[in-house]
């Protein structure tokens, strides 16, 4: 699997139940997704060898970030390389239902005790058995607050998470005790609050319910160079910083068969020039970069593939400024704002206003939500603003710089200008994405700013969890948390009736529309490119399965 979502994968900030951390998926190639990609990983690679086949291997190369590390539980830089190195519990198709992958069976009867049953036969790419122990120990070690490994909070709702990080001094344990062995192949995993969207969250992006092998242990910087995974494909040498990684499928791999035989991951600090790259075929697949999204059609014809994705932009409102105070001055700002202009202007078109607060990639998520008040209404607008008293001062729109972000927030700073006729509204970036993580978390805005989330997994769970409740910690998110709201989301969590679930989602959503906090702007597509040798790629709840790109004969 190739990520994109979140991170999760976008400026994804502490996960669903992720508490005390920023998390640096904000440079992954999901911020590509978005348009923004960070400039935070160093030197890499601009060109070269990849494409093609190399002994006669069907052989594909892909540009990525540098991923820093390959433990997948502390990778928050890059998961293309942990995602085919390693087999998640569970996935999703295309079609988003689940389906088991190293797991036989993920169940529970009220949706806090839940059994985990493996398969049989599955070993690590050393030979060692797959067991209950490569998980608990590795949940164990990942959970353990002084070890502070990055992905540890997709363990907190697991009972014991508490005294494994608590708040002053250092744990008096080192175990999760709701993590207990039944056998080889069985474990349970007991939650503080029911989920019943638990066995989605074991899929894929969420590497950090991957497991790890005995051998991990003995030297734990070694494996984070050249790890020994139970998934598809193994490492060929070793990890080293900035430098292409070579992985080729691995025989004794017990799930779907790769229908390719050798991936190069190549490292770039610009996907401009991965772009380009793509285009001369000395690299296969790309994820395309916001400067090249309103071309790709015209570069690559059928060789762009769009896919929906999991990542949702909004416009966030500081509701702690008086002046955002009046739900019509919210409004005003939303129906301001033609969403389709901005994206044929800047994505081609290949964006798609938003109509509801999660995407379509999270099932459920309802259609036409928002109804007008997503849609353009210049003249609505002007009146919405006119009733709530209208507008006094200076707007200013804040979002992180160096992320490819300009166009879109000098777009809408125009919009607003020209369709509510405020004469002094300007786009502002900061530094870089610290510096913004620091003024939204200090509230030190005064205006519309930047909020965006990509789920690393296919529920509405994950997004209305990030933005809407204290815990959820995007700290680029929506600053309204209700108690209603927060009730209703955990009626939603307790649902194991899928269904039912999905109508609970919606509810809420529809509870949060009648405030208004925050206008959703678009639901991101997913956009690749990729070279004359690649016939096709496909999709996985949200992702594409690197695995399974198909590729023509050469």
């Amino acid at each position: 699997m190739t990520g994109r979502s979140g991170s999760g994968t976008g400026w994804a900030g502490n996960r669903s139940g992720e508490s005390g951390r920023w998390s640096a998926r904000i440079v992954t190639a999901r911020i590509a997704a978005a348009g923004i990609a960070m400039v935070l990983v160093l030197a890499g690679c601009s060109s070269g060898g990849g494409g093609g086949t190399e002994d006669g291997a069907r052989a594909i190369s892909i540009a990525t970030d540098d991923p820093v590390t390959l433990n997948p539980l502390r990778q928050t830089i890059a998961f293309d390389q942990t995602m085919v190195l390693f087999a998640p519990l569970t996935s999703m198709d295309k079609d988003n239902k689940l389906q088991y992958v190293a797991a036989e069976s993920v169940e529970s009867d009220d949706a806090t005790t839940w059994t985990i049953k493996l398969r049989k036969g599955w070993t690590f790419q050393n030979g060692e058995k797959v067991t209950a122990d490569s998980y608990i120990k590795a949940w164990n070690y990942e959970a353990y607050g002084p070890h502070a490994w990055e992905n540890s909070g997709q363990l907190a709702n697991i009972v014991g998470y508490d005294r494994l990080n608590p708040a002053k001094g250092k744990p008096k344990t080192d175990e999760l005790s709701g993590l207990k062995k039944v056998d080889a192949l069985t474990f349970t995993v007991k939650l503080q609050s029911p989920d019943g969207q638990f066995p989605v969250q074991l899929s894929q992006a969420q590497t950090g319910f991957f497991p790890l092998p005995a051998a991990a242990y003995d030297d734990l910087d070694a494996f984070a160079h050249k790890p020994i995974g139970n998934g598809p494909f193994e490492m060929q040498g070793s990890y080293q910083e900035n430098q292409p990684i070579t992985m080729k499928a691995w025989s004794g791999y017990q799930g779907p068969k790769p229908t390719v035989d050798k991936i190069t991951f190549k490292p770039y600090t610009d996907m401009t020039t991965a772009y380009t790259d793509v285009q001369a075929g000395s690299t296969d697949i790309v994820f395309v970069p916001a400067s090249r999204m309103n071309q790709v059609m015209t570069d690559f014809g059928d060789r762009a593939h769009v896919f929906q994705g999991l990542g949702m932009n909004y416009l966030g409102l500081p509701l702690w400024d008086k002046r955002f105070a009046d739900k019509r001055v919210r409004e005003a700002i939303s129906m301001a704002i033609d969403r389709q202009a901005v994206s044929k202007a800047i994505y081609g078109g290949i964006w798609e206003p938003a109509t509801a607060l999660t995407p379509p990639g999270e099932p459920g998520t309802p259609k036409g939500l928002c109804g007008e008040l997503c849609e353009f209404h210049p003249d609505k607008a002007k009146q919405r603003l006119a009733e709530a008293g209208g507008w006094t001062g200076k707007m200013e729109i804040v979002y992180p710089g160096g992320a490819g972000l300009d166009d879109l927030y000098n777009a809408y700073a125009n919009q607003l200008r020209q369709n509510l006729g405020i004469k002094d509204v300007v786009a502002t970036p900061t530094t870089d994405f610290p510096e913004f993580q620091g003024r939204r978390n200090s509230r030190d805005l005064n205006g519309p700013y930047f909020a965006r989330w990509g789920a690393l997994y296919a529920s509405q769970q994950n997004t209305l969890r990030s933005f809407y409740l204290k815990s959820g910690g995007c700290v680029n998110c929506i600053p309204y948390y209700s108690d209603d709201v927060a009730a209703a989301i955990a009626k939603a969590d307790a649902e194991l009736d899928r269904a039912q679930a999905i109508k609970d989602y919606v509810a809420v959503q529809k509870m949060i529309m009648k405030e208004f906090p925050a206008p959703p702007m678009f639901f991101e597509k997913y956009t690749y490119a990729t070279s004359t040798r690649v016939t096709g790629l496909v999709e996985a709840g949200g992702n594409i399965d690197l695995t399974q790109t198909q590729i023509g004969d050469s």
